[in-house]
Parts: C-alpha cells; structure tokens; sequence
C-alpha cells in the first residue's frame, strides 16, 4: 500500500444557490408559470456551463404553491439536475416556504462549514395565506446562515407584498410588471453567481476580496463557524 492508498482527498467548497418560487394558483396567469419554467431552465443550463463539471454550484429549489412548501430538488450540483416543469396551483404558503429554507440551510451535513455562505432568490406575485409568515421569516433572517447569505427578491405585478420582499432581501425588491421581465430577474442572479464563482476560482487562496459590489463580497465570504 503506497500513501496515496490513505489519502483522502479535502471535498471542493461549494456555493449553493436557492431558489424560493410561487407556484400559487395566480401564477397561471398572464403565462407566469410558463415563464418561471423556461427561465428557471436557461439559469440551470448557464450554471451549468459555468460550473463545467466541477460540482461547485449546488442549486435548491423550494416552491410554495397549495397547501404546503416544497423541497423539489436539493442540495444537486448543478450539472446533474434533470429539472421538470413546476405547475401553479392553490394558494401561498410563503412561509412554510421560509421554513424549509431555513432548516436546508442550516443542515451541516447538507452544507458544511467549508461550503460558502447560500444565495437565496424569493420570486412572488402575491401576499401569504398562511398565518405563519411572519415568524417563519423572523426566524430564516435571524438564523447564522439566513441572516449572513446573500438575499435577492422579485416582485411580480402589483400584488405582490413589496414590504415583505423587502423584508426578506434587506432593501431592494427588483420588479416585474409583466411575464416576461421573471427571466431578467433569474438572469441578473446567474450574473451575480458567476462573477462570484470565477472570482474565486482564480483567485490565490486567502486573498483579501476587495472592489466587489456587496451582494457579491457577501457571496464570496467564508461561512465561519
């Protein structure tokens, strides 16, 4: 047995995207679902090309539509996602939404200290029907990993809780007043993750980030514990 037989190899850090989608009954309107899907696609293939392989972007999809939040993927590398279309139905339950995300994101066997700090995209036509909102998005933006990840908020027509939104990104609540203007949104965090994600890549380890914008320093920061 030569020392190479006994060495393991430290696991690459990853950097998990999250996303947090209204699939509630109002999405069918005006094709909103249609274009959730179709965008949602383009981002994975575009991380996907991106991460070429290297299993560093991890994405998680949480949709909130019925009766009760959803995790549909996990924690996947990019790349190994086989994503199927989400279908709108019921009412918003926003904050069973918020919960799932909070309790994935604070799984230390899903994401390890090493991984970096999560990005977290919330997109939303409506208001919340459950009564737990409100605590459920206290307790997401309070936890270790909630309160220091990088938060990006979409506003879909003029129903949308703008104060909410605002809330839960930490100022700015980007705005769609029409279908097609979803795919801007999820193009505008592919941007923000992938200069985040070649940033690191060549960058010498341990140097001091500077010159970024915030949303991408915060992005790029390690997840100390």
């Amino acid at each position: 047995m030569s020392l190479l037989d006994t060495f393991e190899p430290v696991p690459s850090r990853t950097l998990p995207v999250v996303l947090l989608l209204d699939t509630s009954g109002s999405m069918k309107e005006d094709d909103k679902i249609d274009v959730l899907n179709d965008s949602v696609t383009e981002m994975i293939e575009e991380l996907t090309e991106v991460d070429a392989g290297h299993g560093y972007i991890t994405l998680s999809i949480i949709t909130f539509g019925g009766n009760e939040g959803e995790v549909v993927t996990r924690n996947v590398p990019v790349g190994d996602i086989e994503f199927v279309s989400l279908q709108a139905r019921g009412r918003t339950p926003m904050g069973s939404a918020f919960r799932l995300a909070r309790e994935l994101i604070g799984d230390r066997e899903e994401f390890p200290s090493r991984s970096f700090l999560p990005t977290i995209a919330l997109v939303s036509d409506g208001i919340p029907t459950d009564p737990s909102w409100e605590p459920e998005l206290d307790l997401l933006l309070a936890s270790d990993r909630g309160k220091k990840a990088t938060r990006f908020a979409l506003a879909i027509g003029a129903d949308a809780d703008h104060g909410l939104l605002s809330r839960f990104s930490g100022g700015e609540v980007h705005q769609a007043s029409q279908a097609s203007e979803i795919r801007k949104f999820l193009q505008f965090v592919t941007t923000t993750i992938t200069q985040a994600t070649m940033s690191r890549r060549f960058e010498p380890e341990g140097q001091a980030e500077v010159d970024s914008p915030e949303s991408i320093a915060r992005l790029q920061g390690d997840d100390a514990f």
